[in-house]
């Protein structure tokens, strides 16, 4: 069983669900190949992604707030035979020459933060041997309930919080995440939730519980929480998770009592983690049963087989010679009154080869001779920002997740 907010659908009810919307036009009349859905109604996504998978089809879900324009983009992109969009009827489309044949897969985007958004097929026979690794190793879900507050587009929200819970033998709360009191309010309802969402929503969540009140439990994943999101969404929550996993490999580790922000915790069993030494971060490469995935991101594994991590390999700025990592600048800058964001980035430089920025928000009189006197205190040399700008609002991602490459060309150089 499944529950979307207050209606409850077994798998078959969800199949006929699905099977009303064919008969009326909203999805292909035949389903053996690969279909783009935007959806708004996560029931009819579920419906739409059962009838697909067992049609022998591909699915590729899109955020329902994807515009019209972009969802018929990025599906051609992925070469899909159709694209159901809202009420719409299903469209028919036709890819370029170089069609792919996907088969029996769910169809979904990378998150493009460091580069070009890559198309990632998974088999839902991987998918399978995911959920059954997660469930068995994931000890301190076994008495909870999952409240999924995040999109089902995303495997976040999809596999580990629907998906597993329903392998857990429990029924899943699907919550639209635009209303944090709301999902707070379900909560207090309910015996042991286990709250799925973006990094973003438990951070206002946590501001919204009144003194005394706390979150059951909550998983974070999806971007490194930032120290301050860190410290108010860990002191307002009982027990609080964190998984670390990337689109090709699915979910590669979980923490089961987060105690800092960096800590991923342990690799779950049918993976094979490869990492760097505290002293000398490297690349985290997973070794799966359906192939050897690079992360690009920079982490180590500690002598008690806790995967930490470190940067994303894209985003270390080598100053001189010497390796900075933004996120211990951010976390500096923002633990400086007044900051309320911050984002840090590397420039080219001349000289050194390439130096820190720094865009951030704050109070009026938060000055950047302040910041610089703040981060000379605390920094070393080649760590301390030598380009700054305030700005009216850091974009995010829904996770909140930064896109320092698209922060870059926002902020180029000439205009810091």
């Amino acid at each position: 069983m499944i529950r979307f907010d207050d209606r409850d659908y077994d798998f078959a009810a969800l199949l006929a669900l699905a099977a009303q919307m064919q008969q009326g036009g909203r999805l292909g009349s035949t389903l053996h190949g690969t279909h783009a859905v935007c959806l708004t109604d996560p029931a009819e996504l579920m419906a739409a992604f059962l009838l697909i998978r067992q049609e022998g089809g591909s699915i590729m879900p899109l955020h329902p707030a994807t515009p019209s324009t972009a969802a018929r983009r990025i599906a051609l992109s992925a070469c899909c035979d159709t694209l159901t969009f809202g009420r719409a009827p299903a469209e028919a489309l036709e890819p370029d020459a170089r069609q792919r044949e996907f088969g029996h897969r769910l169809i979904q985007t990378s998150s493009g933060t460091t580069g070009e958004a890559k198309i990632i097929a998974r088999t839902f026979e991987d998918i399978e041997a995911e959920i059954e690794s997660y469930v068995g190793f994931f000890e301190g879900a076994h008495d909870k309930v999952p409240v999924v507050a995040c999109p089902i587009s995303h495997s976040y929200g999809l596999i580990c919080g629907l998906l597993a819970g329903v392998a857990r033998g429990v029924t899943p709360l699907v919550l639209s995440p635009d209303n944090p009191k709301y999902v707070l309010s379900r909560m207090a309802e309910m015996e042991r939730p286990l709250l799925y969402a973006a990094p973003a929503f438990l951070n206002v969540a946590a501001r919204f519980l009144k003194p005394g009140e706390t979150m059951h439990a909550a998983m974070t994943s999806g971007t490194l929480l930032p120290a301050p999101w860190f410290e108010a969404i860990r002191a307002r929550t009982g027990t609080l998770f964190q998984q670390y996993g990337c689109s090709e490999a699915g979910v590669v580790a979980v923490s089961e009592d987060l105690v800092a922000a960096n800590e991923m915790g342990r690799p779950l069993p049918h993976h094979r983690l490869r990492a760097g030494t505290a002293a000398e971060p490297a690349e985290i490469i997973v070794d799966t049963p359906w192939g050897t995935v690079g992360t690009r991101d920079l982490g180590h594994l500690r002598d008690d087989g806790v995967l930490v991590f470190d940067a994303r390999l894209d985003d270390t700025i080598i100053v001189s010679g010497l390796n900075v990592y933004p996120r211990e600048v951010e976390d500096v800058v923002m633990a400086m009154p007044g900051i309320e964001d911050a984002v840090v980035f590397g420039l080219d430089d001349a000289f050194a080869g390439g130096r820190v920025a720094l865009v951030y928000t704050g109070a009026d009189d938060v000055t950047e001779a302040a910041i610089a006197q703040w981060c000379g205190t605390q920094l070393a040399g080649h760590q301390r920002p030598r380009a700054m700008r305030r700005a009216a609002a850091i974009p995010r991602g829904g996770t909140g997740k930064i896109s320092r490459r698209e922060i870059r060309s926002l902020y180029t150089e000439d205009r810091l």
